[in-house]
């Protein structure tokens, strides 16, 4: 994997998924997710679904610089195949923080041409300018969906981290088996890119955005 991927999967990146819970706090407000157990099947299904995705777009997005117009084809795909708002807005303000940190670290012509496309990239998109190799940046988006969650999961329910990691550790070949697939997609044209999808992620991301609001009306009322 390349310095600027590591970097990218490194919790300390501004802006990086792995800020986002991806419904792992709702999961564990409703009792969905309680322990190691009941965690590696959330992480599991959220790498297949929201993961490759992601991972997807982030291939297409290595090849993007070539072809005119294909940066805002492919933001409008990725908000086309992401049918929760506050999925999508989470996606873009990951996006917005990495490429703010990158235009310090890796300023180009293509993360240029990005952000002239569209001012608030999903981070998928991001991730796939920043690394330029459509494995590695499908990797690093994959690693992404899995990640957030975990460390949510450490925090919210007090997990062992060790015992976290491992859960991840044993993810290691799904997540190459998504970037792999996704990185076959590098040439394809926006529209015809795949859309895995996972309605009660969705469901569980916008109960938690809908509960997050109703608290700060009640603070600040």
């Amino acid at each position: 994997m390349n310095l600027v991927a590591l970097m990218l999967a490194d919790s300390r990146f501004p802006g990086g998924g792995h800020a986002h819970s991806g419904g792992l706090e709702e999961a564990v407000a409703r009792r969905l997710v309680t322990d190691e157990g009941t965690l590696a099947p959330f992480l599991l299904g959220r790498l297949r679904t929201a993961g490759a995705l992601g991972a997807v777009f982030a291939a297409a997005a290595t090849r993007a610089a070539d072809a005119p117009g294909r940066y805002a084809e492919l933001d409008a795909e990725l908000d086309a195949r992401t049918p929760s708002p506050a999925q999508r807005a989470a996606s873009r303000a990951q996006g917005r923080g990495a490429a703010r940190a990158a235009r310090r670290a890796w300023p180009s012509p293509a993360l240029a041409g990005l952000l002239r496309a569209t001012p608030r990239p999903h981070h998928p998109i991001v991730v796939g300018v920043l690394v330029g190799d459509p494995f590695e940046a499908a990797q690093t988006v994959a690693y992404h969906a899995v990640t957030g969650p975990a460390t949510g999961a450490v925090r919210l329910l007090g997990l062992d981290p060790f015992g976290v990691n491992a859960v991840l550790a044993r993810l290691a070949d799904e997540i190459d088996a998504v970037a792999r697939a996704a990185a076959d997609h590098a040439g394809t044209a926006p529209v015809d890119l795949p859309a895995p999808a996972s309605p009660g992620l969705d469901l569980l991301a916008e109960a938690h955005d809908r509960h997050h609001r109703e608290e700060v009306r009640l603070f600040v009322s």
